[in-house]
């Protein structure tokens, strides 16, 4: 059975950080591409970050650039999201995607709510 469960989610002061850990089983995680989405309330889904099958490569939204790391460890088959400086519009639930291109595959998490507020 796929699954992806993310983790690490919750309320945090604007300025502070928060690191969200994805935990993916029942396929072989390191062939799959891996990203972060986000969806605040009233708005669309949109990417946050992307990561490479090997972690070699990564691709982040202009909003979160130089503030959020994407990073992966296939040993563990877990994919992270470091979020440092964290902004109110931050604020949304997050979800993990997985992607195997060759396949037509993709999985994705249950999502984990982050909150930026005072």
């Amino acid at each position: 059975q796929v699954q992806l469960v993310e983790s690490g989610g919750g309320l945090v002061q604007p300025g502070g950080s928060l690191r969200l850990s994805c935990a993916a089983s029942g396929f072989t995680f390191s062939y799959y591409q891996m990203r972060w989405y986000r969806q605040a309330p009233g708005k669309e889904r949109e990417l946050v970050a992307g990561i490479s099958t090997t972690g070699s490569s990564t691709n982040y939204a202009d909003s979160v650039k130089g503030r959020f790391t994407i990073s992966r460890d296939n040993a563990k088959n877990t994919v992270y999201l470091q979020m440092n400086s964290l902004k109110p519009e931050d604020t949304a639930v997050y979800y993990c995607y997985a992607n195997h291109i060759a396949l037509s595959r993709d999985y994705w998490g249950q999502g984990t709510q982050v909150t930026v507020s005072s």
